[in-house]
């Protein structure tokens, strides 16, 4: 413990919430002239600053790594008596009320290996702001509340830099002596500094154009290298069909005469909205048959989607504070869902986003990093881009839509945005216009945003035959969290129905609140127990306990009009059977075979919600079903069962395979739907242990038109150890290895492999010529996922969790953002016996004994060790 607590004594700050104080002073206007160079660039900037209240406290510019070469204020020059640097910020002593203050830095981009502030990527020059790298270009007050008017000058040499881009319009450009060139922009509407973007590099340009509901005509440009131009068609049809969604389901309208979009190699997040000029990691924009698979489309369409509807959820209506980054993050990507969900199928669409919710957040809530959608405080804002403030943020939207019904959601969106244009607003400001707009009262609701941890809620259903009625009780909890032991009631959203097993027709699609610890619900006209349908569409995040038996579960999943429901009562069939084999029960799987069966026979399902019910779940997802996590066991039951679902049914999936193959590729729903289904089933037929398996597999691997059924089988040869997955390994990494995204997909595939040998393969893959620790891309396709398999990383011998640890210390030299965000998956160590516990806690201590660690890996590490 000694060694901890001196760890801790030594680490940053601690920021709180409740701490807020309105800046000292704004700044209404800033121009910045660039000059830019990937060796040495200046920044001049030019600020008015205007005093906020009585106070007689200086002007302080937080900067990070800057040195001023030059300070005026109103003109002039002052000497070096005049200023001082307290902590990297730039500190000015000023009288009276308005002041013109110029600063001039010097940079070197190709130096920032963080990826944040100005950096060069692949030959271009770009920016990543958000939340604080700003601070890395000039000096300035750092922070989201600080709303500014932009006037950029751009000059570059014109044969490296021809394209030069920022945020707003363009407004003049020219040509100057020695080849070199500049550009003027203008952004209107006032912002914060996380915002500001520029790029400047040799790019060509998709260009379209759309016509907003009012008639202004919006040029649109997605900028990319050349060679890159024929993958960029996709991106473009989602910006225009997001712009309209959002005209016609919210009512809001873009507002300036250009949109760009610029995608980028080496980038620390998926996108980033800054006005006018959203920047993109390249995997978010690019896409073909050849190199996209069907999750890659959707991701570019979704990520286009949250980025531009960020215009009004996050650019014209902002963050007081990064403790609101929910505010923005998740009321975004509840749009961006819904955008999708409209796009394609509904039903799977909330499949896809639970099952993210479920691996990420819900892990995350039960761990020692978890923390409310609001959070109270932080040592690294950088850390808290996570899935509560992002996947829960959007759950509480999509309940407080629910409870209020489309109309009064759209009002209380309307009073919101309408309120709150150009301001940095709360979660709370959120939260009291959908009170007023929708004429609900969210007093109780407001605790999703303040108590950490996922409810339990646990549902008994009983019958009485005298008076016909069935009578729901349910009870809610919520488990203790780091610095939250104790928790209140929740206000919980739960749609029911209540079958009839005789007729197989159900009592009407009921919305419950559940407001108490306790709660009994009473529904007549019952002659036998009806089964229990909860949760429906998954109304509310939380972990519902029933006392269904596996018999009710099988007819839920055959008959069940709602198709959250259905898929989760095939799921947890499943996990019934799965959990009971780990735990040394003697377990029924006829009906996991009969179920499965059911559902690929029904001639009236969707393909793709097939494939979807009939997959088994994640071993991540049964651990977390279970008091201790036992990898080895997990795996071999699972593997058990889908070797018996596939021996068992063979014949139904050869010939799904065979008839779900498509003579030319199609990115409509059907087309994508049928290859889905045809990859289960490929999976379950290789997993029977037919002869031929590896072979079809194979077959598929070399015929296919189309990444998604390429990869797919690359992924199931890779967990085999047949001659096929060498053979397909070495074919794809030539065939892909100039092509940087797509040769992720080789290394994810192997590090998500089930292969008995995961663990030294991922340790040479981690030496292979193709891997840096330069591009976060290629850190995640690798150590991401490999930490993510969770048989594989969990290896008892510890190996695994050496492995990422090293990188993790390697790469916080480099990327310190990227290295935090692997420090999670050893923080689970609780969960786990106490020899694999020992292991990960010893590693994490070694990350934290590390010299000069970043904050952003203290944090992570610390709070993960503590448990």
């Amino acid at each position: 413990m000694a060694d901890i607590q001196s760890t801790q004594a030594a680490a940053p700050a601690i920021i709180r919430r409740a701490d807020y104080r309105v800046p000292d002073w704004l700044i209404p206007d800033i121009a910045l002239d660039f000059d830019l160079d990937a060796a040495r660039t200046r920044v001049w900037s030019d600020m008015s600053v205007a005093r906020n209240g009585d106070h007689d406290r200086p002007l302080r510019l937080d900067g990070d790594g800057l040195v001023p070469l030059a300070v005026k204020v109103d003109g002039r020059t002052l000497n070096e008596t005049e200023w001082t640097l307290e902590a990297g910020a730039l500190v000015v002593p000023l009288g009276g009320a308005t002041h013109k203050v110029e600063v001039l830095v010097e940079l070197a981009p190709e130096s920032n290996s963080k990826l944040m502030g100005l950096y060069a990527s692949g030959g271009l020059l770009c920016t990543q702001c958000e939340a604080e790298g700003f601070r890395r270009i000039t000096f300035f007050p750092d922070r989201p509340d600080i709303l500014s008017r932009y006037s950029v000058k751009l000059t570059a040499d014109k044969a490296r830099y021809p394209i030069l881009l920022a945020n707003g319009d363009p407004v003049e450009q020219g040509d100057l002596e020695g080849g070199r060139h500049w550009a003027l922009w203008n952004d209107p509407f006032p912002k914060p500094c996380y915002l500001f973007a520029l790029v400047a590099g040799d790019l060509a340009c998709n260009a379209d154009r759309f016509v907003t509901m009012s008639g202004r005509e919006v040029a649109l440009g997605i900028w990319v290298r050349e060679a890159d131009l024929p993958r960029t068609d996709h991106a473009m049809q989602a910006l225009k069909n997001s712009m309209a969604w959002d005209e016609r389901v919210y009512g809001r309208e873009y507002d300036l005469d250009v949109f760009n979009i610029v995608a980028v190699a080496d980038f620390n997040f998926g996108a980033m909205e800054n006005k006018g000029l959203n920047i993109f990691n390249s995997r978010y924009i690019l896409a073909d048959p050849e190199t996209a698979t069907d999750i890659d489309y959707d991701g570019v369409e979704g990520v286009v989607a949250h980025e531009y509807f960020h215009n009004w959820s996050g650019n014209r209506v902002t963050c007081r504070d990064w403790f609101q980054l929910s505010l923005k993050e998740g009321f975004t990507v509840f749009r961006d869902q819904n955008f999708s969900a409209d796009m394609g199928s509904h039903a799977v669409k909330r499949i896809e986003d639970v099952r993210i919710l479920r691996a990420a957040q819900f892990q995350e809530d039960s761990g020692p990093l978890a923390h409310p959608v609001r959070p109270e405080s932080y040592m690294e804002i950088s850390n808290f881009y996570t899935a509560t403030i992002y996947n829960k943020g959007a759950e509480l939207i999509r309940m407080m839509a629910l409870m209020l019904g489309a109309e009064r959601f759209r009002a209380g969106t309307d009073l919101y945005f309408d309120r709150h244009d150009g301001e940095a607003a709360t979660c709370e400001d959120f939260v009291r216009a959908m009170e007023e707009g929708g004429e609900i009262d969210l007093g109780q609701f407001r605790r999703w945003y303040e108590q950490a941890g996922t409810p339990h809620v646990r549902a008994l259903l009983s019958h009485d035959p005298v008076s016909r009625t069935a009578e729901l009780l349910l009870e809610q909890s919520v488990p203790p969290t780091p610095g939250q032991p104790d928790k209140r009631p929740m206000a919980i959203p739960l749609r029911v129905a209540l079958y009839d097993p005789a007729t197989g027709s159900h009592h009407g699609d009921e919305l419950l609140m559940l407001t108490e610890a306790q709660q009994r619900f009473t529904f007549d006209n019952f002659a036998s127990l009806p089964i229990l349908s909860i949760n429906r569409g998954f109304s509310a995040p939380v972990i519902v306990e029933t006392n269904r038996s596996q018999a009710d579960l099988a007819f839920l999943s055959a008959h069940d009009d709602d198709p959250f429901a259905r898929y989760e009562a095939m799921q947890q069939l499943m996990v019934n059977v799965l959990v009971g084999q780990v735990a040394g029960q003697s377990v029924d799987v006829s009906a996991v075979v009969d179920a499965v069966r059911n559902t690929i026979t029904d001639p009236l399902l969707d393909p793709a919600f097939v494939a979807e019910a009939v997959r088994l779940p994640s071993e991540a997802y049964l651990g977390d079903q279970m008091k201790q996590v036992d990898p080895d066991a997990i795996h071999a039951a699972r593997d058990a069962l889908q070797t018996r679902l596939g021996a068992d049914l063979e014949p139904l999936w050869r010939d799904i395979h065979a008839r779900t193959k498509a003579n030319g590729f199609a990115v409509s729903p059907a087309a994508k739907g049928a290859r889905k289904l045809r990859n289960v089933a490929l999976l379950y037929l290789v997993a029977s242990g037919a002869d031929d398996g590896p072979a079809i597999a194979y077959g598929q691997f070399s015929d296919a038109d189309n990444m998604t059924e390429r990869q797919s089988a690359l992924a199931t040869l890779a967990s085999g150890t047949s001659p096929e997955r060498e053979a397909a390994l070495d074919i794809f990494y030539n065939r892909y290895s100039d092509d940087a995204l797509t040769l992720d997909k080789w290394f994810q595939t192997q590090a998500f492999a089930f292969h008995p040998d995961t663990v030294e393969l991922v340790a040479e893959l981690g030496q292979h010529k193709a891997f840096t620790l330069n591009n976060p891309n290629r850190v995640r396709s690798l150590y991401g996922a490999f930490a993510g398999n969770q048989w594989a990383f969990h290896h008892k011998s510890g190996k695994g969790y050496r492995l990422v640890a090293d990188c993790i210390i390697a790469l916080d030299k480099l990327n310190p953002q990227t290295a935090a965000r692997l420090v999670p998956p050893l923080g689970r160590w609780k969960r786990f016996d106490e020899g694999r516990a020992a292991l990960m806690r010893a590693e994490l201590q070694r990350i934290l004994n590390e010299p000069g660690l970043s904050k952003d890996v203290t944090e992570q590490a610390s709070k993960s060790l503590e448990g």
